[in-house]
């Protein structure tokens, strides 16, 4: 059957294709990689977290400099990218559970940000901080409909608003950080290994309560092992609006991240993804090396809390697992081996090195 693409829309702001590459850190997804990507016509995402920490604003022997440096930092990605692509859809990605992730969504939002995806958490107060900016649009990132439920019904109640989008997570098969949805003292459930799991049924439920409950008709973007046109075929058949895809785009000229990383990419295959644990206390899928060799062996970690990013983070207040930051920012410099390299399950979809405008006219040629 032949297919074209339809554009995607995210409240004010339609990309000319429906596919958002995702953000990565630390410097794995900056201002090169998200103006190509919206350029390219999809959505280029910044990857906000760790921004500051090679940046001509941090020292590196005082932690509290970290946050003004992450905000200016910040602030310089969106200029460069804006530079890059002045018409393109450019978004951030922010996390919640981190201490300056109120700052850094006003930040972003008062910079002409054309969307915010946030994760590894709930954004229950997320429209407070951009309320100056409504034509921001705010897309929270989603594991089940409990995790909508519970967000639409805060900021429905609280702001008389709904989010613009949705990211659904196939916490089976994405990259990084697994999403568990807590939110306080209200746990739901994750969705690793789950025997009969369908992203389809996800997608079917969600809609449903949009419908039914909210009645409107919300984008959802499906994220988590997409690989080629054949995967965005199948989401978008399954009810999705769009996709997001993180790990093809490691492997382009324009990734911010060192050649040595894009190169371990090209090299892994799904037999090197392994699930270690995350001072953030969710669990990760990344590619195995050194590193994640130490941390499976519950190796004790030496080296400092760098920045104090997270609002709870188990090395810093435990001294168990490791410094987030400067794992991802060690391995982005390129030491493959001794820092963290988050991986979907796609990883062997790659051969060579190629342009951001290549990888896209592949996954939006006429199938």
């Amino acid at each position: 059957m032949t297919s074209i693409l339809q554009p995607l829309q995210i409240g004010k702001h339609i990309a000319r294709y429906p596919i958002i590459q995702a953000a990565m850190a630390v410097r794995v997804s900056g201002a090169k990689l998200a103006g190509a990507v919206a350029n390219a016509g999809g959505v280029g995402m910044i990857a906000s977290l760790g921004l500051g920490l090679d940046s001509p604003y941090f020292n590196y022997r005082k932690k509290s400099t970290f946050f003004t440096a992450n905000r200016l930092a910040l602030i310089d990605e969106l200029n460069k990218a804006r530079m890059i692509s002045p018409h393109g859809v450019i978004g951030v990605n922010i996390i919640v559970g981190t201490k300056d992730y109120p700052v850094l969504a006003r930040t972003a939002a008062a910079h002409k940000v054309s969307l915010i995806i946030t994760g590894g958490g709930l954004p229950l107060n997320l429209p407070e901080y951009t309320s100056d900016f409504p034509d921001v649009a705010l897309v929270p990132t989603i594991a089940n409909v409990q995790g909508v439920r519970l967000i639409c019904e805060t900021w429905k109640g609280r702001y008389n608003r709904l989010p613009d989008a949705l990211i659904v997570e196939n916490c089976q098969q994405v990259g990084g950080h697994f999403s568990q949805c807590d939110s306080g003292s209200v746990a739901l459930p994750i969705q690793v290994n789950v025997p009969g799991f369908s992203i389809g049924l996800v997608i079917s439920q969600v809609r449903d309560y949009l419908a039914r409950e909210m009645g409107v008709s919300i984008p959802l973007i499906v994220t988590g092992g997409i690989s080629d046109r054949t995967d965005i075929n199948q989401m978008l058949a399954m009810g999705a609006n769009g996709v997001q895809m993180g790990t093809r785009f490691v492997t382009t000229i324009e990734c911010d991240a060192h050649s040595c990383y894009k190169d371990f990419h090209l090299r892994a295959n799904p037999e090197d993804i392994v699930t270690v644990p995350s001072p953030i206390g969710k669990p990760s899928r990344a590619l195995r090396n050194s590193f994640t060799q130490e941390i499976m062996a519950d190796s004790p970690q030496q080296r400092r809390c760098i920045a104090n990013c997270l609002e709870t983070c188990l090395f810093r207040d435990q001294g168990k697992t490791y410094c987030l930051l400067n794992a991802l920012a060690q391995a982005a410099r390129g030491d493959v081996e001794h820092g963290l390299i988050f991986s979907g399950a796609n990883v062997s979809c790659t051969q060579k090195i190629i342009s951001v405008a290549e990888l896209m006219a592949d996954l939006t040629a006429q199938s």
